[in-house]
């Protein structure tokens, strides 16, 4: 407890936990409904297109890559819902199809074009996490709680459209709700998502950041409400605790936290079993 009030003194400490928690807030709330939606890998595949737009904004030496990342990566995810939707080429195809092309092509350019002395560090530390959380500025800070508060008060205005849209979307079309404007904001919600959460997780583990705190929830409790309640509770508590450990035992931020999560998940599993709700 000492060693961990003597780094909270930090500012950079500070700043890194209050932006995972907000991640970790916002990726649970809509994470519930991608995997109500057979949506779950749309975050694999918007996660590998940012890590393409930020090996370009690499390559670019901009200072802000903010100013690519977010924008293919919105883009990208309505590109993914209309093409799932709309052509031969269905969701899961699309993804797969966006996610490697766009993973292949980022790390092409990182070794044809980069300024860097070591590409193997910066891929390794792009795909899995690094320490980058820790060297935070208070404008990053800023943009993340900005991004956060938007992702959850569309969440909060929109909860009863998501919820129609997340369970049947013929009724909700029936009803006269727009189903098509309300999945597009559900992929832009989750493509802004991805970018806050590149620097927490990084790349490769950013899916678990939405998967595991829903699938947890839903081991436990059955209504939307309900599961949707604990993935925020469930997310904001493993995030923490996973970057309470990092910081104090030296490891990985990210693979700690989804280390964290898949432990708890086995947890709300057996007491599932055990309580008769699974």
């Amino acid at each position: 407890m000492e060693k961990l009030i003597e780094y909270l003194q930090f500012p950079f400490v500070r700043y890194a936990i209050i932006v995972g928690v907000l991640i970790a807030l916002c990726s649970s709330l809509l994470g519930v409904t991608l995997v109500l939606k057979r949506y779950s890998f749309i975050g694999d595949g918007l996660s590998h297109v940012a890590f393409g737009a930020m090996a370009i904004a690499a390559c670019a030496n901009l200072t802000n890559e903010m100013v690519i990342i977010l924008p293919v990566t919105i883009l990208s995810a309505i590109l993914l819902l209309k093409t799932g939707n709309n052509t031969k080429i269905k969701g899961d195809a699309a993804i797969a199809m966006i996610s490697v092309g766009a993973l292949a092509f980022g790390y092409l350019m990182m070794n044809v074009f980069s300024t860097s002395s070591n590409v193997s560090g910066d891929v390794c530390s792009t795909l899995f996490g690094s320490m980058s959380i820790l060297t935070l500025d208070s404008e990053e800070v800023t943009l993340c709680v900005i991004l956060s508060v938007i992702v959850v008060a569309v969440f909060i205005i929109f909860y009863n459209r998501i919820f129609d849209v997340t369970f049947d979307e013929n009724f909700a079309r029936a009803v006269g709700t727009k189903v098509s404007k309300y999945n597009l904001m559900i992929a832009i919600v989750i493509a802004v998502i991805i970018v806050l959460a590149m620097n927490l997780v990084g790349s490769l583990l950013i899916s678990a950041l939405v998967i595991f705190p829903a699938l947890s929830s839903m081991r436990l409790f059955k209504s939307f409400k309900s599961v949707t309640l604990f993935s925020a509770i469930f997310s904001v508590i493993c995030s923490l605790s996973g970057m309470l450990i990092s910081i104090l035992a030296g490891t990985p931020v990210g693979s700690t936290i989804v280390a964290v999560q898949v432990v708890a998940f086995f947890i709300c599993f057996i007491i599932g079993k055990i309580t008769g709700r699974s």
